[in-house]
């Protein structure tokens, strides 16, 4: 789509009559409504002016580009003012502003309509082309100079490769609409790189996506990173890296002393404690499968934790103290309850759902899932119904979008507002409905066996998922058995869950132990470190003993899963449950049954773990 396709004779003012910020804007915006263009005007000026509150949109060089992306805009458009005396807009560079753009974009807006109005961004750029706009004597030249330069612009030249030596510097740009700064920012820092002979790749978070986008190596190689951004993006990449951290104006303003800084690397270096985002490593079904799991449990976690510890502290006031018509009734306890259980725990299968969706489908498949997870939730389909909701919501939005997927280009904004919501609820909640019914009978199942199995049965699980807990500390086998701990709090069996942390707490703790008693198996970095796993290990942080069972995999691993797998048994023989699903040595006051007992099992088991490292490691020369 050209320019010209938005801009028309109809939305252009040769000679505004303007002589304020405010008047400029309105005089735009009634030009556009005169033209047909918008729904409500009113609505639109204060989407502008709401836009010009986050920063002013005179970006210097007596260029202004008003504008907004709102439902009040009827039909996509650009309006064009121009003021041969300029006018004070508050601009960047403190000088009046001579030429006028003003954006409405749709809240539907299809892809071709963004680029089109990020385009014009650009080649606002070129200092030629704006002089020629100043003076042009006609509308009919006014397009002709937009077309002509629009047309040299698409013989773009061949990516330029960085040559021996040459310093490579990367950059992100980010705006709140993403259709005009974004843009503009990233041409004024190649331009400027380009004269000051330095090699940059510029990566753009614009409405229509993210393009350009920095690889792992590519950040690797960089000698700093420029983030010229008004708005989020993934900061968690350039964890190490040198990163200057500007509004995106600046990238428009300032290139040089930007390109210079990162050169120079005068900036500090970005720390994190989030995982980047890296598609390399997800191969294969089972990575995906994982992947799409972690995300929905670790967005439920947060209900989970505060739910269920909400729900454990209510006990204190007695084990059926939330009840009204029990003797203990507490009115606090009932309202920890109902905090706890009847919202926070009721959302965790919904969110969980949601999520996993949302991992394989994107955004439009957070909706779908978390429908089909709440009706998994008061079918009493359990945690399994919201597994199977989250994956089942997650490929059938995949599949409405492959069936949509060739849709005219003007019908592209109904997609996410509509066709996907729709389609995406319809065909997971018509499925759940059938599946809710067998998945509650399955779930009932599994309930009734846990509860009907023996003492010796019992031990024999919680040696299981104490073992499990210990394997890969903190990877997929003890992701798995984390998740069927919580499946069962939410089920009303609180054992399996005080296994599964007291196992989870038994390798930190244990290997602390050994750094403190079997010194001489321990190198000096090994046993200052070796004091923090008494803290993660309490914590119920099991990844403490991750750089231990790295470095001696052979000796440390067995020494833990033997540990964790008695822990977890003797936990099961001593009749412990856990309601809460996290919180280590905080929760303990909370247990069902004797809670000094779930001490002395997690001290066992950590002794046990420890005894056998100072057994299997050999004394360090």
């Amino acid at each position: 789509m050209r320019i010209t396709e938005l801009l028309k004779e109809d939305t252009v003012i040769l000679d505004l009559s303007s002589t304020s910020k405010e008047q400029v804007i309105d005089e735009l915006a009634n030009k556009l409504n005169e033209a047909g263009r918008l729904q409500d005007k009113e609505q639109f000026k204060q989407a502008i002016f709401t836009r010009e509150e986050q920063s002013t949109t005179g970006i210097g060089e007596g260029i202004a580009i008003p504008h907004a992306k709102t439902a009040a805009v009827k039909t996509p458009a650009i309006a064009f003012g121009r003021s041969i005396s300029g006018v004070d807009y508050e601009a960047l560079d403190g000088q009046p502003s001579h030429l006028f753009f003003m954006i409405a974009a749709d809240e539907g807006a299809n892809n071709a309509h963004l680029e089109t109005l990020s385009r014009l961004s650009s080649l606002l750029m070129d200092e030629e082309l704006r002089a020629k706009l100043m003076q042009v004597e006609s509308v009919h030249e006014l397009l002709q100079a937009i077309n002509d330069k629009e047309a040299e612009s698409e013989i773009e030249e061949e990516p330029q490769e960085a040559v021996s030596g040459q310093q490579i510097v990367l950059a992100v740009t980010a705006c709140p609409t993403g259709i005009a700064h974004t843009y503009m920012a990233a041409d004024a820092l190649k331009a400027k790189a380009k004269e000051m002979n330095v090699h940059i790749k510029v990566e753009t978070n614009g409405s229509t996506g993210v393009k350009n986008e920095l690889t792992q190596s590519e950040i690797d190689e960089a000698v700093a990173i420029i983030v010229a951004a008004d708005k989020q993006v993934d900061m968690a990449r350039f964890n190490g890296k040198k990163v200057i951290q500007v509004p995106v104006a600046q990238g428009i303003r300032k290139p040089e002393e930007l390109i210079t800084r990162a050169i120079n690397q005068d900036a500090p270096v970005y720390q994190t404690d989030q995982k980047a985002k890296d598609k390399s490593t997800e191969t294969g079904a089972g990575a995906g499968f994982y992947k799409h799991l972690m995300n929905g449990v670790s967005n439920m976690l947060p209900f989970v934790v505060g739910g269920g510890l909400l729900i454990a502290i209510s006990f204190v006031f007695g084990i059926n103290a939330s009840d009204p018509n029990d003797p203990s009734h507490h009115p606090i306890a009932e309202a920890l309850m109902t905090i706890g259980s009847a919202n926070a725990f009721k959302l965790m299968i919904p969110v969980l759902a949601g999520f996993i969706a949302m991992s394989i489908a994107d955004r439009p498949g957070l909706a779908p899932g978390m429908v089909g997870g709440l009706m998994a939730t008061t079918g009493d389909a359990g945690f399994l119904g919201g597994l199977i909701a989250g994956f089942l919501a997650g490929y059938l939005v995949l599949l409405v979008k492959k069936v949509f997927a060739r849709l005219p280009e003007s019908l592209e904004g109904l997609k996410p507002v509509l066709i996907y919501p729709f389609f995406g609820i319809l065909l997971t909640g018509v499925i759940m409905y059938v599946l809710v019914g067998p998945l509650k009978i399955v779930m009932d199942t599994i309930t009734m066996w846990l509860e009907g199995l023996g003492t010796g049965n019992l031990v024999v699980l919680g040696l299981v998922l104490g073992a499990m807990m210990s394997i890969d500390m903190g990877g997929p086998i003890n992701k798995a058995a984390f998740t069927f701990g919580i499946a069962m709090i939410d089920a009303g069996n609180y054992a399996p869950h005080a296994a599964i942390m007291a196992g989870g707490m038994t390798p930190p703790l244990g290997i602390a132990l050994a750094t403190t008693f079997f010194k001489n198996r321990f190198t000096k970095q090994e046993r200052e470190a070796g004091k923090t796993c008494y803290f993660m290990g309490a914590s119920f942080i099991t990844e403490g003993a991750i750089p231990f069972a790295a470095a001696d995999p052979g000796r440390i691993i067995p020494a833990a899963v033997i540990g964790s797998a008695i822990t977890g048994a003797l936990t099961m023989m001593f009749g412990i449950g856990l309601p809460a699903p996290h919180g280590g040595i905080f929760v303990i006051p909370f247990v069902t049954g004797n809670w000094s007992l779930y001490v002395l099992a997690i001290v066992i088991g950590s002794i046990i773990t420890a005894l056998l490292v100072g057994f299997l490691k050999k004394p360090i020369k």
